[in-house]
């Protein structure tokens, strides 16, 4: 199956987008002093599975170039990272409930910090959604 050199070059570019994905959900997401780096699978590894699903799905439409099966999961995949942020955020508010007081809660939950990780996970997802195949008409 030959594609034509524009088209093989954009497939390349998103598969790195793709790679830049999958590859961020093994990097460092969360750091938690004492505690160490949590990537996807130490936050959740249902939404880690999630992540590689919805990645799966966006290979094949690369694959079969469906472009917009690849946009719809670029775009939940954006949804996901948002969500998980989140729920790290009111997590980490949960994970010291321990503490007597509230004050004491938010400036320990303060110290869970987002680390570099996110920026290829969101990178890889935004560039997913704004690359797209053009067909050159003859």
């Amino acid at each position: 199956m030959y594609f034509g050199e524009r088209d093989f070059n954009m497939k390349i570019s998103q598969f790195v987008a793709l790679f830049l994905v999958v590859a961020g959900s093994f990097l460092p997401l969360v750091h938690i002093p004492i505690i160490g780096n949590w990537n996807y699978f130490k936050i959740d590894s249902n939404l880690a599975y999630s992540v590689w699903g919805f990645s799966a799905i966006a290979f094949l439409g690369i694959v079969f170039d469906k472009i917009n099966l690849v946009r719809v999961a670029a775009i939940i995949l954006l949804i996901l990272f948002a969500f998980t942020i989140v729920a790290v955020k009111f997590k980490s508010l949960d994970y010291f409930s321990f503490l007597p007081f509230k004050s004491w809660q938010e400036s320990f939950a303060g110290i869970v910090k987002l680390s570099w990780g996110w920026f290829l996970e969101f990178s890889g997802a935004i560039l997913l959604l704004i690359l797209k195949n053009k067909k050159e008409t003859k």
